[in-house]
């Protein structure tokens, strides 16, 4: 049920949120966010960075929002999240060639906080599963997945490495992704998740 946000209403139709109703964001869907924005990065150093900009935007920008209740709230800062996803993965095409990382140090997380957080995001288990959906698919997908996602090869590359043309390497993505996507492990574990 749409909870409305107590705060005055500005336009009639929506609320100018708080610090305190996002630090209150922070508190009961924290967690949450933190496993989506981890489950896209597979790096938990990376995943707690970007939860901690996506809250620290949300309190810089709170005068944007345009809605009035809690699940408007939150979806708002998903909405946040998913575009410094975006930002995340275009630096890390500009910065992937080079042999440094970029000057601004953060403080690495210790081992048993590293530990801590793959526990609560399931990542190895997610590791293997998507491992074992590998495994279910057809060695020609296996190798379009293995030379556009993980050796990040253009698609120009791709085709030569294959022999194709590019609007063909493109359509092999494609049917890999969704090969993937229908592959019994990921199906199973979409429904663990659904359940849990």
């Amino acid at each position: 049920m749409s909870q409305v946000l107590a705060s005055g209403v500005i336009g009639g139709d929506h609320v100018l949120l708080s610090a305190d109703h996002i630090a209150s964001l922070y508190d009961r869907h924290g967690p949450e966010v933190l496993r989506y924005l981890a489950r896209r990065t597979f790096d938990p150093e990376t995943a707690v960075d970007l939860l901690s900009e996506t809250f620290t935007r949300a309190i810089l920008q709170r005068r944007k929002f345009r809605g009035s209740t809690d699940e408007e709230a939150i979806g708002w800062v998903y909405a946040i999240a998913a575009n410094l996803l975006v930002d995340q993965r275009r630096r890390d095409r500009r910065e992937r060639d080079a042999a440094l990382r970029d000057a601004r140090a953060r403080r690495p997380l210790e081992p048993e906080e590293f530990e801590e957080v793959e526990r609560l995001l399931d990542l190895r288990e997610l590791r293997d599963t998507v491992a074992l959906a590998l495994e279910e698919l057809s060695p020609e997908h296996r190798e379009v997945l293995r030379l556009r996602v993980i050796e990040e090869r253009s698609y120009p590359a791709l085709a030569q490495a294959i022999g194709t043309s590019e609007p063909a390497a493109r359509a092999r993505v494609s049917r890999a992704l969704r090969a993937l996507r229908t592959a019994p492990a990921i199906v199973e574990h979409r429904e663990e998740l659904h359940h849990a």
